[in-house]
């Protein structure tokens, strides 16, 4: 029997799910361990042996493929704990990382800060060459220019090196040559270039993705060096591969050549999974939401594609490479009620965080969270928390609320916790429409996909608000993303900066920038990660806009149409997606059209597997009954006595009316009474509106 892994190390808990070639799925949750994430890395490993039944030198022998989401560079990048970093540029342009586009982020807040750049002015250091914007030599790069710089970068200890000439993405022969100086000369430094990372058109953009590439780049080198180093200890003979924030997985060594992929590496696992569970239900477009202690996260997938954006912020770091588009606000189980100087309740964005965690924790907080008045609604059971591994004290939290908001509010504490809950909702919904409406979508439209231990128990009312008639909790929701890293396939993504307009096109240009970057793209795939030619697949873009614009559009296009040059295809599928994304187009006007970048996406399609519940005979839902509770019913405005059932019960096929509670040992599901919910044959809970159930839709059997 073969095994696979899929592991997602987060800041308390490291979620793994293994999933057998028999369809066998085992869920799991560990520590992390913070000071060595490896190390809660192979714990996991052992205890889903365990889990198993089998040795851990069998187990080990056994898995044929794990798949790893790390946070190290996400990590390093939100402390500012990464590696000591120095920029060499070209001279006259020394401090574009730190004036970026000119543009403030908050243009009416005098007290506004700029963000220190992650090489300071000191280790910023510039070199003379100049190449023009057609790529024409002007100033010839000389190396002795390198020899005060690497004294520098050695006297200062400089343990990261970013290089960024301008219009190196035109051409980057200088670059090239000061790379392979630099490597030479500077031994143990990590150093890496911007033809490397992104080799496209903007500069900020560019030496700011280099420079995060730099400043993450030795941590994460060590982390992938650490964890090989410990798999080979223990024997592991499959094939490691890591998520990337585009949604797809590469080997430890495509990461280390440009380790700014895997910034977004963990949330980006949720809207592959995603994908995979829409299609199951028949639907092709999904919404993904995960609640974690702190954080809520939103994505979109169109088509079973996950939609990515180029136009990524971390801690306001801007990084150009694609990555999935994913909103993330301050609405977890730890987000903090609060009243604001005009004495309005507020939820959020600041958080209780893991420790001290909230007021029912026990563990030293005083100050009310969402988890509090879920315990006080009657959504949590206090003494089945995490399967009762953490008891939950019902008394603080209600003190807690009294005494720091309702006496406040002249509110009891249920109806504070009740106002708590609806605000947190309020938050998240507002979430989902940027992820949704401000893309020009109506979430209506979507299946809403809930994942995260607290998530269900809000999404009820997410979805009432958004006029969402269904949603899916799948059986694996509170390990989502871990599952994700199972479904991911091998992708890597390419950029070539051709600006002009369309009427100056040249067409062998044009052609020969796609089939270089596929021949690059096969190179990886095929040579380096052993893919089999007939699993690619290829995935054209093209940045375009209208003559005049400021901001492109990038336009999904298919290899039959750029190859056989069919513009007035493209052109009228630009004026469609224009026209949805900004509500209007000027293909009537005939407004010139002018392209800016082609990109290629290469993907090696990877096996799926399947996470089948485990096959033993369902029982009736009423067998499943385990109490009865009191639950704030939102519509009533009132505590109910509603039935709670067992979820981990093999209750496959059964329909369940709400109102009702449907408690795992890692989640729960509250049904309002708007909803009612369908339990599918993989132990997947499908919540629908009473009224507005989707026609036509058919709940699959258990195979």
């Amino acid at each position: 029997m073969k095994y696979n892994v899929g592991i997602d190390i987060g800041g308390t808990f490291t979620d793994l799910i293994c999933v057998s070639s028999e369809g066998k799925t085992i869920v799991h949750k560990t520590l992390s361990t913070p000071e060595d994430s490896s190390i809660g890395f192979i714990n996991g490993i052992r205890e889903v042996a365990e889990m198993a039944g089998q040795s851990f030198e069998l187990f080990v022998s056994s898995i044929d493929t794990i798949v790893h989401g790390t946070t190290v560079a996400t990590n390093a990048l939100l402390t500012l704990k990464g590696a000591k970093t120095a920029l060499v540029t070209t001279k006259g342009f020394r401090d574009a990382l730190e004036m970026r586009r000119g543009i403030r982020e908050e243009q009416y807040n005098n007290h506004y800060r700029n963000v220190a750049p992650l090489a300071p002015r000191y280790l910023r250091f510039t070199v003379d060459e100049r190449i023009d914007a057609e790529g024409k030599v002007l100033k010839r790069f000389d190396e002795k220019d390198l020899a005060p710089i690497i004294k520098k970068i050695r006297d200062e200890q400089v343990e990261s090196v970013a290089v960024c000439f301008m219009n190196s993405y035109k051409n980057s022969a200088h670059e090239k040559q000061a790379l392979r100086f630099l490597r030479k000369n500077l031994k143990g430094i990590f150093v890496t270039a911007s033809f490397e990372v992104l080799p496209s058109i903007r500069f900020y953009e560019r030496v700011s993705t280099t420079a995060v590439s730099a400043f993450v780049g030795p941590i994460v080198a060590k982390y992938l060096d650490n964890l090989t180093n410990k798999l080979k200890s223990i024997k592991f003979k499959g094939t490691l591969l890591i998520m990337q924030s585009n949604g797809g997985v590469v080997v430890p060594d495509q990461v280390k050549k440009n380790p700014a992929v895997t910034v977004l590496s963990g949330p980006a696992a949720a809207p592959t999974a995603g994908a995979y569970y829409s299609q199951l239900l028949g639907y092709r477009n999904c919404i993904t939401v995960d609640m974690g202690g702190t954080s809520f996260d939103a994505a979109i997938v169109i088509e079973n594609q996950c939609v990515t954006s180029t136009e990524g912020n971390i801690n306001r770091y801007r990084i150009a490479l694609p990555s999935l588009d994913i909103v993330t606000i301050g609405a977890g189980g730890g987000s903090i009620g609060w009243i604001n100087q005009g004495g309005l309740l507020q939820m959020g964005p600041q958080s209780a965080g893991a420790l001290p965690g909230p007021v029912c924790y026990g563990r030293g907080g005083k100050i009310p969270t969402c988890t509090d008045a879920d315990l006080i609604l009657g959504y949590l059971n206090a003494d089945f928390f995490a399967g009762g591994k953490l008891k939950l004290d019902k008394k603080e939290a209600e003190k807690s609320i009294k005494d720091e908001l309702a006496s406040k509010l002249g509110l009891s504490p249920m109806e504070t916790a009740a106002g708590m809950y609806r605000i947190i909702n309020s938050n998240m919904a507002q979430g989902v429409r940027e992820i949704s409406v401000e893309r020009g979508y109506d979430p209506r439209e979507f299946l809403f996909i809930v994942a995260g231990g607290a998530g269900s128990i809000h999404s009820s009312e997410i979805c009432k608000e958004l006029g969402i008639p269904m949603f899916l909790v799948p059986n694996v929701s509170s390990i989502f993303c871990a599952a994700g890293m199972l479904l991911g396939d091998l992708k890597h993504d390419y950029i070539r900066s051709y600006f002009t307009s369309f009427k100056n096109l040249d067409q062998k240009k044009f052609i020969a920038h796609y089939n270089e970057m596929k021949d690059e793209g096969n190179k990886a795939l095929v040579i380096e990660e052993g893919v089999s030619p007939d699993r690619i697949a290829l995935y054209p873009i093209l940045d375009m806009r209208y003559v005049g614009q400021y901001h492109e559009v990038q336009l999904e296009a298919t290899w039959e149409d750029v190859v056989n040059f069919r513009m007035e295809k493209i052109f009228d599928l630009f004026h469609k997606e224009h026209n949805r994304q900004f509500g209007y187009s000027l293909k009537e006007e005939g407004t010139e059209l002018e392209l800016i970048n082609v990109r290629l996406r290469i993907v090696g399609t990877t096996e799926r597997p399947e996470f089948q519940a485990t096959n033993i005979k369902p029982v009736t839902a009423k067998s499943a009954i385990k109490e009865h509770r009191e639950v704030y019913i939102p519509e009533l405005n009132v505590m109910k006595l509603v039935p709670v059932y067992d979820g981990d019960k093999p209750i496959f096929g059964a329909k369940i009316d709400g109102p009702c509670m449907i408690e795992k040992i890692t989640t729960s599901v509250f049904v309002s009474g708007n909803y009612n919910c369908l339990v599918d044959g993989m132990g997947s809970f499908i919540v629908y509106d009473k009224k507005t159930f989707p026609k036509g839709f058919q709940l699959k059997k258990k195979k």
